[in-house]
């Protein structure tokens, strides 16, 4: 995973899908597509080595945002 800056783990772990794309865009010149791909692996990532950080539960994880 590239270098994010530890405010786009925080910003997933707490639901704030907007600011984690904005971070990621900002840290890395990537697109927005671009950064919803860094977004989804990282998320996973998270999920995998982290689960119990999480607010919100995969079911409820990304309800009503649309990309």
């Amino acid at each position: 995973m590239d270098d994010l800056p530890d405010t786009v783990d925080r910003h997933i772990l707490d639901h704030r899908i907007v600011l984690a794309l904005k971070a990621i865009m900002d840290a890395s010149g990537r697109t927005l597509h671009e950064a919803i791909d860094v977004f989804s692996l990282r998320y996973e990532e998270l999920r995998r080595d982290r689960p119990d950080d999480f607010q919100v539960g995969r079911e409820d994880y990304g309800r009503n945002v649309y990309t």
